[in-house]
């Protein structure tokens, strides 16, 4: 039976409510920490790395459509971009079909030093799950992947 169909009592349900969102905080401060560390070894910031992550999945993305997938303002996203390209990981490119767009592309340096960080990512977590059973792997991931389904459906509108 899917947890929605039980219903739990409203202060059962607050107190694993307080829990999650203690662990969920507390691993955020953590991978906040961890990833500046991570970061630093490869020459660039935490915003910078956000977009970079973005132009990954949405390459050739208007520079508007990162202010709004980052949450921050044009001139932010200028001077963000300027870095990116100065340091040879991104370019800006005119849209052909409308010259007052300008897209944003991530280059093959980009891509390699995304490469380097997630592998660091991983390396590390790795070793962090290294005495875990494969039960406790499986579990961890659909726990996860429950609560990822969860917020992405809240925050895109849906039921």
């Amino acid at each position: 039976m899917p947890l929605q169909d039980r219903a739990l009592e409203p202060e059962v349900h607050s107190r694993h409510v307080e829990r999650i969102e203690a662990h969920l905080r507390h691993i955020a401060f953590i991978v906040r920490k961890r990833g500046r560390n991570f970061l630093n070894n490869f020459d660039i910031t935490s915003p910078q790395f956000e977009a970079l992550m973005v132009l990954d999945r949405h390459d050739n993305i208007a520079m508007g459509e990162l202010c709004n997938r980052l949450k921050v303002a044009s001139s932010t996203i200028t001077d963000l971009v300027d870095r990116l390209e100065k340091s040879g990981l991104a370019t800006r490119v005119r849209d052909p079909d409308d010259r007052r767009v300008i897209r944003l592309q991530i280059l093959p340096k980009g891509r390699k030093l995304i490469d380097g960080v997630l592998s660091a990512w991983r390396t590390y977590l790795s070793g962090v799950l290294a005495g875990s059973s494969v039960e406790e792997l499986e579990q961890l991931v659909s726990s996860l992947e429950y609560l990822d389904d969860l917020l992405t459906k809240k925050e895109s509108g849906a039921p």
